[in-house]
């Protein structure tokens, strides 16, 4: 089955121009995706790319970072852009931890630095309409926490 990419972008504050730079030069390698964007970054990012159709969520502190996660849960996203501020504190700390983990548990791309994000899109795999990541089953694991629970 072919299918576009579905694309998250986020960028803390002090990574937003630095992601607003990284997506102008990869405007032609991103058009053809569906791309998804936390509320400030996505107003910057349509602002600066207008050719790019970009749907925004929630500011991320105000639960985009959230909406990402559940999207990734749900299968509904391949590849997550999220240049992040190593240098300050955030008060949303946990949301941003917790896409790092369902990023991994669902096996989705994520890039947290330029370099990564260029060595991703320049990638054949990118340009690929029918590929798509591995996903783990963890039905083992589930039926196992069920069958475990306390009381059963």
């Amino acid at each position: 089955m072919s299918r576009v990419k579905r694309i998250g972008l986020v960028a803390h504050d002090a990574r937003k121009a630095e992601l607003q730079d990284w997506v102008k030069t990869n405007e032609a390698k991103l058009a053809g995706h569906q791309l998804f964007a936390t509320g400030t970054t996505g107003g910057l990012l349509m602002r600066a790319c207008p050719t790019l159709k970009i749907e925004c969520l929630k500011s991320g502190p105000l639960g985009g970072d959230q909406q990402l996660g559940a999207m990734i849960a749900e299968e509904r996203l391949d590849i997550l852009f999220f240049f992040i501020d190593p240098m300050t504190s955030q008060p949303h700390d946990v949301d941003v931890k917790a896409l790092m983990r369902m990023s991994t548990v669902y096996n989705i791309v994520l890039a947290m630095t330029r370099s990564t994000a260029d060595f991703v899109i320049a990638s054949p795999l990118f340009g690929d309409p029918d590929y798509h990541s591995a996903r783990t089953d963890y039905q083992s694991y589930v039926h196992r926490a069920l069958t475990d629970a306390p009381g059963r």
